[in-house]
């Protein structure tokens, strides 16, 4: 098992750049995928973003220029940096373990951070 907080989230002008942290604990390897994955209400929940243990990334075409995710093996942590915010990208964002290994079956997640982008 593996427990996952996210932090970082906060209101932010439109244009503007936040970077979110996952923090992983629980496990003695930090050897797994871990994705971002963002929800509006009455929405459903939507892939952003995600990164192998060998930092090998992959995002949905959406975001490509603006998210760019990081991690530190050392520090169990994962860091997504958003730049050039819109509105629309206001969400509650979360971060989530593939403990398989896969980066296809993320079953492990965090209680998620508030993001809101202010025109």
């Amino acid at each position: 098992q593996v427990q996952l907080v996210e932090s970082g989230g906060g209101v932010v002008q439109a244009g503007g750049s936040l970077t979110l942290s996952c923090a992983a604990s629980g496990r003695t390897e930090y050897n797994y995928p871990v994705a971002w994955f963002r929800q509006v209400p009455g929405k459903a929940r939507e892939f952003v973003i995600h990164i192998h243990n060998d930092g090998r990334t992959s995002n949905r075409r959406a975001f490509r220029g603006r998210f760019i995710i990081s991690r530190d093996n050392d520090k169990s942590t994962v860091y997504l940096h958003m730049n050039r915010l819109e509105p629309q990208d206001s969400a509650v964002y979360y971060c989530a373990a593939d403990l398989g290994g896969t980066g296809r079956n993320y079953t492990s997640w965090g209680p998620g951070t508030q993001v809101t982008v202010s025109s």
